[in-house]
């Protein structure tokens, strides 16, 4: 029994997009700044849960999974254009690439070295396509954030498992946080930075026109045109008849449009904020299905995998960006887009005075969303056949 029941739809969303509300206020704090708000949402969520003010599943959580997760896709893309991203932030592109290497690198010697099966054969699933799909899962999400996380989720269908996806859930975004701090001070280590080189700070140039605000028509129409793509991206993959491949082709959908009618789909001002918002709910919705029981018998081998991967990520992340003679903002910009996102790559870049880095980083946090679903689910498929 719980404080509020299973069937009590309305009270478990009021509870959903409180828990993000106050995890975007709390983020504001000098302590929430550091956790950031995922980790909040989470948090919060798992306390709820493991408290009993709510369950554990419910209806209304599974319609966050089922509806709010593929709209998220389109809402973090309409900006996804190709030829700004490739062409005008070519170092950090190159950075961001050399970043997503890392990340692939570091799961698939996690993978091979850790016995992942045992976890599989606890659930009563597959070994190796659970493996399969951890190694899917976290290579998709430390190259573009929750958004891909998510859908890799749903593709691989370790979300089926609400237990071991919330321990996921919770490693990998405290990790993150952890590796957030260290990504930012980085740059303040002497021995470190004076073997990389110099940094020229730029300013920011203005990139909004005053006259163009976030309004409720704007907000209206990103979020038809998000549900528009997805209807569409699911009629698609009908006709392919290869379910797995439903978001790698609402994101090829997306950015297509996105590449070759830029001014119109920059008109949809508001659709990012609104994809963030949703996604803290999904973060709150996911984290209430853990059980703080199972996470402790499950979370230490994610442990493992995760410091293993994030530390092959860093390892290469310098060494070869290094050699490409980037710059250490450039590359912790980078990596910071690629383990959490397009949302805190610019705030980093900010507070660190970085003007110049800012919108490259908002730019390849959004190439990020476009890469991670297509090699998480590539890495998922190959690793399964071996």
């Amino acid at each position: 029994m719980t404080l509020i029941g299973a069937d009590n739809d309305f009270a478990l969303m009021a509870v959903l997009f409180t828990i993000a509300g106050a995890a975007f206020l709390a983020e504001r704090t000098r302590i929430g700044s550091h956790l950031t708000g995922a980790v909040i949402a989470i948090l919060a969520a798992i306390a709820a849960a493991n408290l009993r003010i709510i369950p554990h599943a419910a209806p209304a959580f599974d319609f966050v999974f089922s509806y709010f997760v593929p709209v998220l896709i389109p809402l973090f893309l309409f900006k996804a254009n190709l030829r700004h991203m490739i062409f005008e932030t070519t170092r950090m592109t190159c950075a961001f690439l050399i970043a997503s290497a890392g990340t692939v690198i570091g799961i698939l010697v996690a993978v091979s070295v850790l016995d992942l099966g045992s976890l599989a054969a606890a659930a009563g699933i597959d070994p190796a396509l659970r493996e399969a799909g951890i190694a899917g899962l976290f290579a998709s999400t430390y190259i573009g954030g929750s958004v891909n996380y998510a859908a890799l989720g749903e593709i691989t269908g370790l979300r089926t498992d609400a237990s071991f996806f919330s321990a996921a859930t919770a490693t990998d975004n405290l990790f993150s946080a952890v590796f957030l701090s260290v990504l930012a001070l980085l740059p303040g280590t002497r021995w470190l930075a004076s073997r990389f080189v110099r940094h020229e700070h730029g300013e920011e140039r203005a990139q909004e026109d005053p006259g163009e605000r976030i309004s409720a028509a704007s907000l209206a129409l990103a979020m038809a045109a998000a549900i528009g793509f997805v209807a569409i991206g699911d009629a698609i993959t009908g006709l392919v008849s290869i379910p797995s491949l439903r978001y790698a082709i609402i994101t090829a959908l997306v950015v297509a449009v996105a590449t070759a009618f830029p001014h119109w789909m920059e008109r949809l001002h508001g659709g990012f904020e609104l994809g963030v918002g949703l996604a803290f709910v999904f973060f709150a919705a996911i984290a209430a299905g853990a059980d703080l029981d199972t996470m402790i018998t499950i979370a230490p081998i994610l442990i493992v995998l995760v410091v293993i991967l994030l530390s092959i990520h860093l390892i290469v992340l310098l060494g070869v960006g290094r050699l490409f003679k980037l710059t250490l903002p450039e590359l912790v910009t980078a990596s910071n887009a690629a383990i959490l996102g397009a949302t805190t790559a610019p705030a980093l870049a900010a507070a660190r005075g970085w003007h110049d880095l800012v919108t490259p980083g908002v730019l390849v946090g959004v190439l990020g969303y476009a890469l991670g679903t297509f090699i998480g689910t590539a890495i998922y498929h190959l690793w399964a056949m071996f």
